[in-house]
This record gives C-alpha cells, sequence and structure tokens, in this order.
C-alpha cells in the first residue's frame, strides 16, 4: 500500500428538507385544518479514527465527500427523513485542519474518537407549525436551512515513542531492522528509506513504537533532498535518537548539520530529549573509534552511546536506555488538549448549540 500522509479534501453538509403545505380533505371532516410536516434535518460530517489504518491514500482516489439532503414534509403531519451523515474514517494521528487557514478543527489520537466537522441544516416548518387561533388555514412553509461547506486538510502524524533522525546512509533503517521485526528497504545509496518506517521493540518485557524517517541533509529545510515533510511524523515521539555514521571523517559536522535541519524546522523537536548514538562502530578500530567518539562528543556536548546495527553490538544496551528515557518523558507530558470524543467544534460557541429557527 502507498503511504500517503497529506489530503486536500472537500466536505459539505446536507441542506434541511421544505416544510410542506398542506391541509386536510376528507369528506366527513368538517374543518379539516393545515398538516403540513417539517422538512427532515440534513446529514452532517464526522471524522472517525478507526484501526487498521496507517495511511490516507483512500483520500487520493475521492477528495469530495457531501452528506444527504433531507427529506421534505409532506401531507398528514408526515415529518421528512433526516439525511444520512458522511463519515470520513481516518487513522490514529491524523489531524484536521482548516484550508483556508490552517486552524486545527482535530487531533484524533486514540481509536472510536468521531469529531463532527460540519453539521446539517436543520429542516423547514410545514405550514401546520403556523396554525393558531388567528390564523387557521396558514398558506407558508419555510424552506429548510442550507448545508455548510469547506476544504480541509488531512494530515498523518504517526504516533511513535521514539523518533530516528540522521543523515542519510547513517543505519537507521539497518538499526530499525535489528530491534524489530520490521522489514524496511536497506541499500547502500542515499534516500533508501522513502517514507516512514514503523517498529514494535522489545524492551524486556516491555515494547515501545520506533519510527525511522527519510534522512536529512544540508538545507533540508528549504527543500533540499526529501526536505523534512517527514519530520511531523516523530513530532510526537518523547525521544529522538539521532544516529551518526562512525566511517565518516567528520562526525561533529554530521551531527550539527542535522541539528540544524531540527532547529530550523521548529514544531518543538529542538527541545526534544535527545540521545546521540555513533554507529557502524564494528567497521572502525579502537582508535579510530576513540577519537571519532570524542569528536562526536564534543560536538553534541552529550555522552554517545556506541553501537552496530549489522553486528548487534550495544544495540540491546542502547534499547534499554532509550525506554527508560521514554518513561521520563511521558511522565512529564501535559495531559491531552485534543478534540473529544463525539465532540462538535462548533458547539458551545454561543453557551449552547441552540436549533435553528426559520
Amino acid at each position: 500500500m502507498k503511504f500517503l500522509d497529506q489530503a486536500k479534501v472537500y466536505v459539505r453538509s446536507g441542506d434541511g428538507g421544505a416544510g410542506c403545505v398542506s391541509f386536510r380533505r376528507e369528506k366527513f371532516i368538517e374543518f379539516g385544518g393545515p398538516d403540513g410536516g417539517d422538512g427532515g434535518r440534513g446529514g452532517d460530517v464526522w471524522i472517525v479514527c478507526v484501526q487498521g489504518l496507517n495511511t490516507l491514500i483512500d483520500y487520493r482516489f475521492q477528495q469530495h465527500f457531501k452528506a444527504k439532503t433531507g427529506g421534505h414534509g409532506m401531507g398528514r403531519n408526515r415529518h421528512g427523513k433526516n439525511g444520512d451523515d458522511v463519515e470520513l474514517k481516518v487513522p490514529v494521528g491524523t489531524q484536521v485542519l482548516d484550508a483556508e487557514t490552517d486552524e486545527l478543527l482535530a487531533d484524533l489520537t486514540e481509536v472510536g474518537q468521531r469529531v463532527r466537522l460540519l453539521k446539517g441544516g436543520n429542516g423547514g416548518f410545514g405550514n401546520a407549525h403556523f396554525k393558531s387561533s388567528t390564523n387557521q388555514a396558514p398558506r407558508r412553509a419555510n424552506p429548510g436551512q442550507e448545508g455548510e461547506e469547506r476544504w480541509i486538510v488531512l494530515r498523518l502524524k504517526l504516533i511513535a515513542d521514539a523518533g530516528l533522525v540522521g543523515l542519510p546512509n547513517a543505519g537507521k533503517s539497518t538499526f530499525l531492522a535489528a530491534v524489530s521485526r520490521a522489514k524496511p528497504k536497506i541499500a547502500d545509496y542515499p534516500f533508501t528509506t522513502l517514507h516512514p518506517n514503523l517498529g514494535v521493540v522489545a524492551a524486556g518485557e516491555r515494547e515501545f513504537v520506533l519510527a525511522d524517517i527519510p534522512g536529512l541533509i544540508e538545507g533540508a529545510h528549504e527543500g533540499v533532498g526529501l526536505g523534512d515533510r517527514f519530520l511531523g511524523h516523530v513530532e510526537r515521539c518523547a525521544v529522538l535518537l539521532h544516529l551518526v555514521d562512525g566511517t565518516q571523517e567528520d562526525v561533529g559536522h554530521a551531527y550539527t548539520t542535522v541539528r540544524t535541519e531540527l532547529d530550523a524546522y521548529g514544531g518543538g523537536l529542538e527541545d526534544k530529549p535527545e540521545i546521540v548514538a555513533l554507529n557502524k562502530i564494528d567497521a572502525l578500530d579502537a582508535d579510530t573509534l576513540a577519537e571519532r567518539r570524542a569528536d562526536l562528543s564534543a560536538a553534541c556536548g552529550k555522552p554517545v552511546h556506541l553501537v552496530s546495527g549489522v553486528s548487534g553490538m550495544g544495540v540491546k544496551d542502547l534499547v534499554h536506555v532509550l525506554m527508560a528515557e521514554i518513561d521520563v518523558g511521558r511522565a512529564h507530558e501535559a495531559p491531552p488538549s485534543g478534540t473529544a470524543p463525539d465532540e462538535d467544534p462548533h458547539d458551545g460557541e454561543d453557551g449552547e448549540d441552540a436549533p435553528w429557527r426559520p
């Protein structure tokens, strides 16, 4: 399945049905009176977080979603049928933004969350609604309320506990394959990874999710290479694992290049806890390893872990360090402020969700 993490979609709620003008005309009823029913309510537009999806590829083939119009009222005080709702099913971690203002409408982080994006129009009143002692034969009915419409942007940010960052060919995919059952593409040329990969990593009796994103190069925030468009997938991580290729000459420059791109991107990545590891140590002799570890430590200002995804050296120790850092990061996280399940972002703007009246 092709990975797609962003889509632009048009949504429209249903119009309300029109009210009916009707009078009872029966042989043995002397004073019939008005009996026109009200129109049905238009369908709503909902977005639902479901299990089993990990991409927005469905929205490449269909970009327009319209809820059904409510049925019109009929004689004998028959109410029009309410229009059917429309549900947009998205994977966990999807954000919904207004395409014009970039306002965040919903952030779906749990399976089962439902958010009403657009409310359907209310049905119009039939002439039976207007009868009174002074107006016993009203000949008016109201049309239904029009539905709402807007363009929205769906943006997927994968839910992971830790994120892998580094230059191309730093060994990120090899490390992910070594610590999990994920099978990312691995080759000896840059940008082998073209889209994010997830793997479940076992740390003793516990597990966490590790995300591998395509490598960053100098100028990525300006669109060089694959750019920084995939960095959104590590925004939700509790910790970043920064892998540096130990076989290159200037490991300090490699580290600062990626850090510069992270800082330029923003999104809170510049403040996230970071674990730095020197990879491919099985290809270095002892003297070269000590020299490059010292250079990298001087560049990052923190301890440097030694690891090799191919031989497995230092992998288990690094996994436990990641698990400990994840626990610390999750403990200090603020409670989620996303939109609650079954919440309508339009409700409560005027104190209550008052029904429309024609």
